[in-house]
């Protein structure tokens, strides 16, 4: 019955699977026998979710009107004036920026690939990456296609994206290219601010071409845990004065930042030097919302308003925030301190929730670390670890188990 496009098409995700993997062995062993490493999302070590107590109290302080309403389908007025402020901090690059609500990240990734690519063309990331960013290409009849993530000495490959644009350009002429930085998934890895103005450097001279339109596409669902608040936004400043053919779109979700995983929260901001591409940017993306989800949550747009409207109370936020910043942090130093100690090799981690750890036979390893109650996620070039979601006491020991199992 499916037309042809949809015929055989399977909604697989290993990401859920390796969780629900755990979550049967914890029906079937006991929670305190079983390592969790799957999910991205922060559990305390009780393994209880985190939601930031300030949030919680806001969410179940809202009126019936402001949990069941719709809202309009950018965004409420003082929502996209919020995301914008807390997406940029001190960094507001110059230009015209404008926003529009989404359901979480991933409605900003799905918009920016369905509008600024063409049906057939190939996307562009990093070989390292988040699997639904190739599952959103092929569902909107596009192809992914990957650079090197890392050079030899563990920095960003400039040379391989170079390459590897250059080539699509060839054939296409529209390139999308999705960077997920800083705290990057799967690896923690973060572009230092060196490594951002050559890629910037390289997409000007990419868009010289003004038959061209170039878009990146600037994943920062991580950003509030990739350090201090305004060093980590730095880079944004590099987003003024570019070529009209190169549109910027920052992907903000508010899912980790303000632990509303579930509420579906998030923003696509556009920053231009172009005032007719932020209007059609506003208009494109306005159709595109309202032919897919139409509305997005009102509830979380709300408290995320208010929180940024409130300077106290934003002060608060972020103070709940960063204690689980450091906690991540304290995981994730005494991991990579004993996977040093065991020789275990891993990806260059600067932060975040996940830590990944290169290999050819990832499944074979996963599958080795599961008969030991340790569950994490096979990738296509290693394992992924959500340092986020595993207890501080669970931590001890996990490197030389998953050595042991590389072997």
């Amino acid at each position: 019955m499916a037309a042809s496009h949809a015929t055989g098409k399977v909604a697989t995700d290993k990401i859920f699977g390796a969780n629900q993997l755990a979550v049967e062995a914890m029906q079937k062993h006991g929670r305190d026998k079983i390592t969790n490493a799957t999910i991205g999302a922060i559990l305390d070590d009780n393994e209880a979710l985190v939601v930031l107590p300030t949030v919680d109290k806001m969410f179940r302080s809202l009126p019936a009107a402001e949990l069941a309403g719709y809202a309009p389908i950018t965004g409420l007025p003082d929502y996209k004036e919020a995301v914008i402020g807390l997406a940029f901090g001190n960094s507001r690059p110059e230009g015209y920026v404008n926003a529009i609500a989404t359901p979480g990240g991933s409605g900003a990734i799905r918009n920016t690939i369905w509008t600024y690519s063409e049906v057939g063309d190939t996307v562009l990331t990093t070989d390292w990456f988040w699997g639904p960013y190739q599952t959103m290409c092929e569902e909107s009849l596009r192809k992914l296609a990957v650079f090197n993530t890392f050079t030899p000495e563990g920095g960003f490959d400039i040379g391989s994206l170079a390459a590897k644009g250059a080539e699509l350009l060839t054939k296409q002429r529209s390139l999308v290219l999705l960077l997920n930085t800083p705290a990057h998934n799967p690896t923690g890895f973060s572009l230092s601010r060196e490594e951002w103005k050559k890629t910037v450097d390289l997409l000007v001279d990419f868009a010289a071409d003004k038959s061209k339109r170039i878009t990146l596409f600037v994943d920062v669902a991580y950003l509030d845990y990739a350090g201090e608040k305004e060093t980590t936004r730095e880079f944004m400043g590099l987003f003024s004065g570019l070529p009209e053919n190169l549109l910027v779109v920052i992907g903000f979700s508010a899912s980790k930042g303000y632990t509303m995983y579930g509420v579906r929260t998030g923003a696509m901001i556009a920053v231009t030097a172009s005032k007719a591409v932020a209007n059609e940017f506003v208009n494109t993306n306005e159709l595109a919302c309202r032919s897919t989800w139409s509305n997005c949550p009102r509830s979380g747009q709300k408290i995320l308003a208010s929180i940024y409207g409130d300077k106290d109370l934003r002060a608060q936020v972020e103070a709940e925030r960063e204690q689980w910043r450091l906690t991540i942090e304290q995981r994730a130093k005494i991991f990579m301190q004993e996977a040093r100690e065991a020789g275990l090799a891993t990806l260059p981690y600067k932060a975040g929730f996940f830590i990944s750890l290169p290999t050819t036979a990832a499944d074979t390893v996963v599958a080795k670390l599961n008969a030991q109650n340790l569950f994490a996620v096979a990738l296509a070039k290693g394992v992924r670890l959500a340092i986020c979601a595993i207890p501080g006491q669970k931590v001890p020991g996990m490197a030389a188990k998953i050595a042991a199992a590389m072997k």
